[in-house]
């Protein structure tokens, strides 16, 4: 985990943090949530992995190589990083520190890993934990993407089930079984707890 902080701990308050399971859908929450968060800035995360139909470079993600990722870890670009799926995903610092050198909240997409590392870089920082309805409509989200095949299902669903045995570690946590609803859900949270 990188940890490359020259931010002061008092920023952590306008830090908050959407985590859960794999396949939960955080991002497709995350960009329901980009109308709704008035003065927010949502990061976007550095990922090894290819892009997905509908994804833009900057926007949904920074894609970058393994040796681009590898070169952010060795000079302490990263405020978290960790590997889920044979991929690497990780927070850049700049796109952390700009936000809120503008005095301005921030709003981050993490793995389960790196919401724990951002709890301990940030202890006031906001974590909220997005819940699968149920673990057969978690299945049935794996599967309908087609990234995965039923092998990979299978060790995705097992990690699943220690990802959600970390939600007692988080402030809040919401259900997301209508996409509309959970990011109505996050920004009430967001509008009382942080900002």
């Amino acid at each position: 985990m990188g940890s490359g902080s020259t931010t002061t701990p008092g920023d952590g308050s306008r830090i908050a943090g959407v985590s859960g399971t794999g396949g939960v859908g955080k991002g497709t929450v995350i960009a329901a949530l980009r109308d709704r968060l008035e003065g927010w800035t949502v990061s976007v995360s550095a990922t090894t992995r290819r892009p997905r139909e509908g994804e833009r470079d900057g926007v949904s993600y920074h894609f970058v190589t393994d040796a681009e990722f590898d070169r952010m870890i060795a000079e302490d670009e990263l405020l978290e990083w960790a590997r889920f799926g044979g991929n690497r995903y990780g927070t850049p610092w700049r796109s952390v520190r700009e936000p809120l050198a503008a005095g301005r909240p921030i709003l981050l997409e993490l793995e389960i890993n790196g919401a724990l590392a951002v709890q301990k870089e940030f202890p006031q920082a906001l974590l909220i934990f997005l819940h699968p309805p149920d673990l057969g409509t978690l299945v049935a989200r794996m599967q309908g993407r087609g990234a995965d095949d039923e092998r990979r299902v299978a060790e995705r669903m097992a990690l699943a089930e220690w990802e959600l045995a970390q939600a007692s570690a988080f402030d809040h946590r919401v259900v997301n079984d209508d996409i509309d609803a959970a990011a109505d859900a996050i920004a009430r949270i967001l509008a009382a707890g942080a900002g």
